[in-house]
């Protein structure tokens, strides 16, 4: 293989492939990425087993061919080349090394054969559909945060994609629970996924696919099965393993029942909850929110650290309420409001709250309470 490409096409191309690649690995050649030179490009393709990521970069191929080389040797040294370089690769297979060259600089890098790099087995999938970028970005920002880091709770370590009945009739919906908050986010159904199979798509596997969801006017083709679901844009296809494990009925935890509408301004409430929890322990990080008519008093009393108190005007019409919550988890749930407001919907001070944006039922966040 000898092939000479222009350093920021590889550089993109590398900084995708070896995001995927774990740093430590029992399974050598999965520290490695496999390059292909074939027409008029290269082909970057990197995995963990779990997730495969396919990149497309275009080059001038002198001679074609295919080597594996160390994925996160040749991104730091792609990365310190100068702007502008053309960078020439090529493999002597009978040495096991990779030429990598660029003006003065040259490196000799080892590789392994391209026959013992495992490529994931193609899928027959069983949803096919095309989603705007601007669509796909919301529905996974916005869910995102309310996932699960407790390993023993696989089941929540994602988050769970599906078709479900919406407001306005059938619609892709993502959920993500962590069993203290919820986020539940609605788009309409895209053409062509009504029979889209519930899949719960891995932690790891929604941070590379956010980094597909840059460019607005790109649409990413969505394929789907019981095991795997594939995420592609005309430069990178990503697929990735589904968790294999059933999600809870996250219907049962959303309130219907709340009365007690609040109304802030969301920007200015994240900023109250973050100066008063200063003060809070670590381990609980409580607050605790007094209402009263058109009034919101946010307070912390940590009998180690010390009290604070902030006084907010509010939209509140209700009976007074205390009811305290974990500061980081409200302003997680504020911090995706879009809109102005924020309207946070309690029942009692020992019920789950909800929270939505504005009059937008598209986007719905439930909240635990803690005593305080």
């Amino acid at each position: 293989m000898k092939v000479s490409i222009e350093r920021s096409a590889l550089l993109k191309a590398m900084s995708r492939a070896q995001s995927v690649v774990e740093r430590r690995n029992t399974i050598p050649i999965l520290a490695n990425v496999l390059i292909e030179a074939e027409g008029d490009g290269l082909s970057f393709r990197a995995t963990d087993l779990d997730i495969e990521v396919l990149d497309r970069a275009p080059a001038m191929v002198l001679k074609a061919g295919a080597t594996t080389v160390g994925a996160h040797t040749l991104h730091e040294i792609v990365r310190k080349l100068p702007d502008g370089a053309m960078v020439e690769l090529e493999s002597d297979d009978a040495a096991g090394r990779l030429a990598v060259r660029a003006g003065r600089s040259s490196f000799s890098l080892a590789t392994l054969p391209r026959e013992d790099f495992p490529v994931m087995a193609n899928a027959e999938y069983e949803c096919n559909f095309a989603c705007d970028t601007p669509v796909l970005r919301r529905l996974f920002d916005k869910a995102k945060f309310a996932m699960s880091v407790e390993e023993t709770r696989y089941y929540l370590n994602g988050v769970y994609m599906h078709a479900a009945d919406g407001l306005d009739g059938r619609a892709l919906r993502c959920v993500a629970t962590d069993g203290h908050r919820l986020a539940r986010i609605d788009a309409p159904l895209p053409q062509g996924a009504d029979n889209l199979p519930g899949v719960i798509v891995p932690r790891k596997t929604v941070g590379e696919m956010r980094k597909l969801l840059d460019d607005d006017d790109v649409q990413i083709a969505v394929s789907v099965s019981e095991t795997k679901i594939r995420f592609a844009t005309p430069e990178v296809t990503l697929t990735s393993k589904v968790i294999d494990g059933t999600f809870p009925d996250y219907s049962r935890v959303i309130p219907t029942g709340n009365t007690k509408r609040l109304e802030v301004d969301a920007t200015e409430f994240s900023k109250a909850v973050d100066r008063v929890a200063t003060v809070s322990s670590e381990r609980s990080r409580a607050v605790k929110l007094s209402l009263d008519e058109d009034r919101l008093v946010l307070s912390v009393n940590a009998p180690d650290s010390g009290a604070a108190e902030e006084e907010l005007a509010v939209a509140y019409g209700d009976e007074p309420l205390e009811i305290g919550f974990n500061a980081k988890y409200l302003q997680e749930i504020a911090d995706q409001v879009d809109r102005e407001n924020a309207v946070f919907l309690f029942n009692a001070s020992g019920d789950p709250t909800l929270m939505r944006e504005g009059d937008d039922e598209t986007a719905v966040y439930v909240v635990m309470p803690m005593r305080v």
